[in-house]
């Protein structure tokens, strides 16, 4: 795959006029361009990063009953385990940027893998429910920074293709999580039975991502630094408010003259910004209920606990093709808004199934939200296609993510209150089926054909 996709890129550059090399201040320290083996490790590197975005909450997920007995968890507390994801990206996932331009997005994203794996390798072993919080904070924060930094070093290094990389990583990021929801309780149970030694299996997988990462650590303020993804620079500015933007990601985006600069962008003044950040934000709460609470659903109508971990790795696993076709799709689009309806009709459908017949029509109802659950890749393409420049979608990427999860805190929470004061999931569903509505509204706003840039130069 790596070399059909250099392939072509090779293809792209010799048939359009427009910039999509890497930007020069991306060069490696002798001014030369970036060698054939650090752009393939770069991919191998965000590939193997994707896939540690989501087992440390779909493994959790799959034995969420037997921790819960454990540790002596309330449904109240197990909500809260599950409001802890969003509320860990929403704090972490702010100092992404400012971390990147301080110390280069290779080594945030080099650490946020080391972070993820003692996590993980921490947490089944703390002996409390405190303690199983905090390890598992460590390993969320380590996700928080990549997820935010993974659209910026997409946008970097590969601006003529932004829809196929997003759709590469998204599809990691997909496998990632489906593998963990279907292979947790087997593991578990071929290792005799043992919920603590199926979670800490995960670290494995956090400690091989670690190392492509390694080359791309490099000294901050490093300007040429490969591993700055566009965030080094002198006295940390990110490199891309020093040199012309990237030619434009969508085909609705307005192309940019090489020779003047971008206009400041204030992210909080941009319309589209907010509705990307509430489509983020509604997704990511449906997606962290569904991740969190959708096996106990399953098992509460008497699938077995297997199975229930099946069907929750089949919702995801959708993602696995989805996510690498909606993207490409998305930026062939001047406009967004049919995927996103397809989107949310799926996920309606789905959750109205659940409420009146969850056992017998499982598989059917598991396939349309795995359909609806794409909306994250969507949202994650857009962040690329909503900015012309790599400075604009660092703040882009950051206050989508960061307000999207913030919004996503009280979802999972919400939903345990639900199901422990009502006996039932009744509440849960319809609260799942209302989300769609306004998250297809906001879905249908933040894919107008629209950047922030456009937004600031109109002021």
């Amino acid at each position: 795959m790596m070399y059909l996709m250099a392939g072509e890129e090779t293809r792209t550059l010799k048939s359009t006029t427009v910039r999509t090399a890497a930007p020069s201040e991306l060069r490696e320290p002798g001014g030369t361009a970036p060698r054939a083996w650090t752009i393939r490790l770069l991919v191998v590197g965000i590939v193997l990063a994707a896939l540690n975005l989501r087992p440390a909450i779909t493994s959790l997920g799959a034995l969420l009953e037997e921790v819960r007995t454990d540790l002596a968890m309330s449904g109240s507390v197990a909500g809260l385990l599950t409001s802890v994801p969003p509320l860990c990206f929403a704090v972490f996932g702010v100092t992404a940027p400012r971390l990147a331009r301080r110390f280069g997005a290779g080594a945030v994203v080099c650490a946020g893998m080391v972070a993820i794996g003692a996590g993980l390798l921490i947490r089944p072993f703390t002996g409390g429910t405190a303690g199983f919080l905090a390890a598992s904070a460590l390993a969320l924060m380590g996700i928080a920074v990549s997820n935010v930094l993974m659209p910026v070093i997409v946008k970097q290094w590969f601006p003529d293709r932004v829809g196929s990389m997003t759709g590469l990583y998204s599809m990691a990021l997909a496998l990632g999580t489906s593998a963990a929801a279907a292979a947790t309780v087997p593991l578990t149970e071929a290792l005799g039975g043992n919920w603590q030694t199926g979670l800490a299996l995960w670290a494995a997988l956090a400690a091989a991502a670690v190392l492509p990462w390694i080359p791309f650590v490099k000294s901050a303020g490093n300007a040429g630094n490969a591993g700055n993804a566009g965030m080094s620079g002198k006295r940390g500015r990110p490199s891309a408010e020093r040199a012309p933007a990237p030619g434009p990601s969508s085909p609705g985006a307005a192309s940019t003259s090489a020779d003047a600069p971008a206009p400041e962008v204030r992210i909080t003044r941009s319309r589209t910004a907010w509705a990307l950040a509430v489509f983020f934000g509604l997704q990511a709460t449906v997606a962290y209920i569904t991740m969190g609470w959708m096996p106990q659903i399953f098992r509460d109508a008497g699938v077995p606990a297997s199975t229930a971990g099946l069907l929750l790795a089949f919702i995801m696993v959708m993602g696995v093709p989805l996510a690498f076709v909606i993207p490409r799709l998305a930026t062939r689009l001047p406009q967004q808004g049919p995927i996103v309806l397809v989107l949310g009709v799926s996920g309606l459908i789905g959750y109205a199934g659940l409420y009146f017949a969850p056992a017998v029509g499982a598989l059917v109802w598991a396939l349309l939200l795995g359909i609806a659950n794409c909306a994250f890749p969507l949202a994650l393409t857009m962040v690329g296609m909503r900015a012309r420049s790599g400075a604009g979608v660092a703040k882009l990427s950051a206050f989508a993510q960061s307000t999207g999860y913030l919004i996503s805190i009280p979802g999972p929470l919400l939903v345990g209150v639900l199901y422990q004061h009502s006996g039932g999931w009744g509440l849960p569903l319809a609260l799942l089926a209302g989300l769609m509505i306004p998250q297809t509204i906001a879905g249908v706003l933040a894919g107008r054909d629209h950047t922030v840039e456009d937004e600031a130069a109109a002021r």
